[in-house]
């Protein structure tokens, strides 16, 4: 747990600040098996449970028996969200069985409206579930991941952007920074199975 948590500091250091253009291109990773940073020994990704853009309860115990990438993203995002959900979209066109569970970091703006125009807008399908709340509601899963969100002039969200690749027993295994692409988690999946 204590590797994660110093991974995620790391990558907080050099997050991305939507609005901003931070890159993290200068990282290696930590295994010559992943392109991201290998998580050892691999811990259990943290439960919660929140609606989808359909009013569905989902979270880490409804994907458990798939691949899947948890992502922190917002609607509303100028820059990265919009690069990251592409490049996850397409991931989940070249893995069938991979999924992923994207959570906002914009409770007030994140709407199911809101969150269904964006996943048309991307062309993402229905494997790729997107979760909101309140505010109250997020912050726990925020703390439980290691993720700060904090909102800055309308629409801007300043956050930390990672994502996690989480294995289908629900270990966290691969830590990506906001520039992955699908061939790096293809890759990874097939390293790790």
């Amino acid at each position: 747990m204590m590797t994660k948590l110093m991974l995620v500091i790391c990558l907080g250091l050099v997050c991305t600040a939507c609005g901003s253009h931070a890159s993290t291109t200068g990282t290696a990773p930590a295994s010559p098996k992943t392109r991201g940073f290998a998580l050892k020994p691999p811990v259990v990704a943290p439960a919660f449970a929140l609606r989808d853009q359909d009013g569905r309860l989902t979270g880490p115990a409804q994907l458990r028996g798939h691949w899947y990438v948890v992502a922190f993203l917002y609607t509303h995002c100028p820059d990265v969200c919009p690069v990251i959900a592409s490049n996850l979209g397409v991931a989940l066109g070249r893995l069938r069985g991979l999924r992923v569970l994207a959570i906002s970091v914009d409770p007030k703006n994140d709407t199911p409206a809101s969150v269904k125009t964006f996943l048309r807008a991307h062309n993402l399908p229905p494997r790729f579930r997107y979760v909101t709340g309140t505010r109250a509601q997020l912050a726990p899963v925020w703390a439980r991941y290691h993720v700060a969100a904090i909102a800055g002039p309308r629409p801007i969200v300043s956050h930390t952007a990672f994502e996690l690749l989480v294995d289908p027993q629900g270990r966290e295994r691969v830590l990506y920074d906001a520039q992955v692409q699908a061939s790096d988690i293809a890759r990874d999946v097939a390293a790790l199975s």
